[in-house]
């Protein structure tokens, strides 16, 4: 596979996917980190109850969604 890297002109393409492999794991593991050290407090806090997740959001008498049909009519 060497030899026919170095014909194509790609002789530093293996190290570059290797490189770039290495990258993805590192930044993998780092993302792990990061979403595993929230505590389970904070976890609680976040989570909606039934009621809330299945009640109207959209409210269109709003005044951001007045300013936003006001500012995009064509």
């Amino acid at each position: 596979m060497s030899d026919h890297a170095k014909t194509k002109g790609n002789a530093g393409a293996p190290a570059r996917r290797d490189f770039l492999k290495a990258m993805t794991g590192a930044s993998a593991v780092a993302a792990a980190a990061v979403v595993g050290s929230e505590p389970a407090e904070a976890q609680a806090v976040t989570r909606e109850s039934r009621d809330e997740r299945t009640k109207a959001r959209y409210q269109a008498n709003s005044a951001h969604v007045q300013a936003f049909y006001r500012t995009n009519r064509y």
